[in-house]
């Protein structure tokens, strides 16, 4: 099995299907993310200045390296429309070679 210590996978939330499509497509054609998966129909339950909120959102997966990180972080802080969007990230442990390799590009 190749080493995956250099990539990661990236969550990221967004307000709907069209802005989820848009900053999935930018951070794609940039060579920024390998591949975004979107999950539509993501409730999210959150606490949000002093009130408690509930929405419908959609959950962006994005596969890059640890070379990329910084570059994607800014990309998506950029176009995202929240004052403060989800970026969270976790390390890929292991995976299929051939799509690890891919995954690097």
């Amino acid at each position: 099995m190749i080493d995956a210590k250099d990539c990661r996978m990236v969550f990221v939330t967004a307000p709907d299907i069209d802005t989820g499509r848009r900053i999935a497509r930018s951070v794609v054609e940039a060579g920024l993310a390998a591949c975004v998966n979107m999950l539509p129909g993501v409730e999210s339950h959150y606490r949000w200045e002093g009130k408690l909120e509930c929405g419908q959102e959609v959950l962006l997966l994005m596969k890059t390296t640890l070379e990329r990180l910084t570059d994607l972080e800014s990309k998506v802080l950029a176009e995202h429309p929240y004052d403060t969007p989800e970026f969270v990230v976790t390390a890929i442990e292991g995976g299929n070679d051939r799509y690890l390799a891919w995954l690097r590009g």
